[in-house]
């Protein structure tokens, strides 16, 4: 008898920590989770999927950063999906017939959905190449941004101006819950690497714009002149595990240690943040505690050092000053607001830009959405009654030798997803996506009898590929 194989080849697992929490201290699986989405992934064009690829980069870790959307995907697909996945937001990107970039903001299951219009954008690639020392590509994509929101709500606004007031504070509740809250008592500052900056533009006509930017946090110590920092940074690199000598000072040409210090022979190339002018203003820094180990002393040495803080007015070693700096990532996007709708991506129109409706015809309005949803209730309780007719026959079969073996199919007739919020009367979405072609071509081709003509050729080249076979 042949020796059992036993294997000894193994899968090194992700080196993933124990608890999410202790990297961010606000990851929980209660977290709103994003679908940055392409409607029309074949017509959009170049530019904007790319715009589409840099928000999901924002959006990160919360969001589907590896999404393949197809031209036959509708969006009733994505919706469907929004709920066993746990989704809270999609985000659509779309092109108009007239060339508008449009994005639509949905909160998942039943909305509301924002529209905008992007007017302008500038990619991330574009934003990087304007800058000198650009940031970005490291660990800042693990934790969520910090949401910061400017000017959302207007203190003269009110029920009767152009953006009403119950608006303002919808459109700042959907962009509060795009990321988990954070707690300043748990939540750790390393945690922080990146800044979303949503801003709205003060306008006499009373149109809402944002201003859409992302940024990196860098800090850097203060009080140190630009040698002494050098040194810091070669000395962490050489202790880290990815050394490289590449980031070492030369001080091949140099006599001494101090030559490099003092910037040369005359000391001229020494400099502090006091003489230097590129330096932070003191408006941008902060005191944060050392992280760095230390020796732990005796009891008489920490009692020296005790009175030796006395004497110095409590003057706290611990706390280092860092200077804040703000990087900007990308992209940047300028949105103009141009309609809210009730449900998703459907429903009744809680505002819009440019139409404005009478008291007479929001009640037209109102008349009109309940007389729908009878109609469709109404639907609803007559495919029940269908599926509840045909298991009843089918379990008459039963009995006489035939199985159920299509039960599934029944189920499906019951409209359990509202398809009216989705299509328009065309059968297509408002905003073009035509994922429907296909299925109105096979439709076609079953009423004119073209597909029996198919199965005859695809029964004949059956045949003949075994004859070949066979021979």
């Amino acid at each position: 008898m042949a020796k059992r194989r036993s294997k000894r080849k193994t899968h090194v697992g992700a080196n993933n920590p124990a608890t999410p929490a202790a990297v961010n201290g606000h990851a929980s699986t209660k977290d709103p989770k994003s679908m940055v989405i392409r409607i029309g992934a074949g017509e959009v064009g170049t530019s904007i999927s790319q715009l589409a690829t840099d928000v999901r980069r924002v959006m990160e870790p919360g969001t589907a950063s590896r999404l393949k959307e197809r031209k036959a995907n509708r969006l009733r697909d994505y919706v469907t999906m929004c709920g066993p996945l746990g989704v809270t937001h999609l985000l659509l990107f779309s092109r108009s017939e007239s060339g508008n970039t449009n994005l639509r903001l949905a909160v998942a299951p039943r909305g509301p959905t924002f529209y905008f219009r992007v007017e302008k954008y500038s990619l991330t690639k574009d934003v990087r190449r304007a800058q000198r020392h650009p940031k970005g590509g490291g660990k800042e994509y693990i934790t969520p941004p910090l949401l910061v929101m400017n000017n959302f709500s207007n203190p003269s606004s009110d029920s009767n101006s152009k953006v009403p007031r119950h608006l303002e504070s919808l459109t700042t509740t959907a962009f509060q819950s795009l990321f988990p809250p954070i707690n300043p008592q748990t939540t750790p500052l390393k945690s922080i690497k990146r800044v979303l900056l949503l801003n709205r533009e003060e306008s006499e006509d009373g149109t809402f714009i944002l201003n859409f930017r992302h940024y990196a946090i860098t800090t850097k110590s203060v009080g140190l002149s630009k040698p002494l920092r050098r040194l810091n940074a070669a000395e962490k690199m050489l202790k880290s595990r990815k050394g490289k000598k590449g980031g070492l000072p030369n001080l091949g040409k140099l006599k001494d240690i101090s030559e490099f210090m003092i910037g040369g022979e005359d000391g001229q190339g020494y400099m502090t943040d006091g003489t230097s002018g590129s330096e932070p203003d003191t408006d941008a820094e902060v005191e944060v505690l050392e992280t760095a180990t230390k020796r732990v002393h005796s009891g008489k040495a920490r009692a020296a050092e005790q009175d030796s803080d006395e004497e110095e007015d409590g003057a706290n070693d611990n706390v280092e000053r860092r200077a804040v700096k703000l990087v900007e990532l990308g992209p940047r996007m300028r949105l103009r607001m141009t309609k809210v709708e009730e449900g998703m991506c459907a429903g009744k129109v809680m505002w819009h830009e440019y139409v404005h409706k009478t008291k007479e015809e929001i009640k037209e309005l109102e008349k009109r959405w309940e007389q729908r949803q009878k109609e469709k209730e109404a639907r609803k309780k007559q495919q029940k009654e269908n599926v509840e007719k045909k298991r009843k026959a089918k379990a008459g079969n039963k009995k006489a030798g035939e199985g159920e073996e299509d039960k599934d199919d029944d189920e499906m007739d019951i409209d359990e997803y509202d398809s009216d919020l989705y299509d328009d009367e065309g059968g297509f979405d408002s905003e073009g996506l035509e994922g429907d072609a296909e299925e109105q071509v096979n439709a076609a081709m079953e009423e004119s009898g073209a597909w029996e003509d198919e199965e005859e050729e695809i029964a004949k080249s059956k045949s003949s590929k075994r004859k070949s076979l066979k021979g």
